[in-house]
């Protein structure tokens, strides 16, 4: 009984510490170079409604360099997802965005 009890604060603990996907999404568009509080409101929404696969075609498009952190327009954000050639990143990305862009 004792060691289920410590197995499962270990895994409770272990748990908490990981990193949720919409953080590890606000943090790439962040690194991408788009504005924090812009990056808050579109990563829980890119995560619901992108896989993957697609979150890892953003991440890849996130890293293409020449920006500094929160300096990201969103028309420099689209023509980086122009690059990508899917439709679906493309057109979920840019509805979150615009969404974002004019609630913030």
């Amino acid at each position: 009984m004792k060691r289920i009890a410590i197995l499962s604060l270990v895994l409770f603990a272990s748990a908490c510490s990981t990193i949720s996907p919409e953080a590890k999404v606000r943090e790439k568009l962040v690194d991408a170079g788009v504005r924090p509080e812009l990056a808050d409101c579109m990563a829980g929404k890119l995560v619901r409604k992108l896989n993957d696969d697609e979150l890892h075609q953003l991440a890849r498009a996130a890293k293409l360099p020449g920006q500094h952190p929160g300096q990201m327009s969103f028309d420099e954000l689209s023509e980086r997802l122009q690059a990508l050639n899917d439709p679906h990143i493309v057109s979920v990305v840019t509805r979150v965005g615009l969404g974002c862009a004019i609630a913030g």
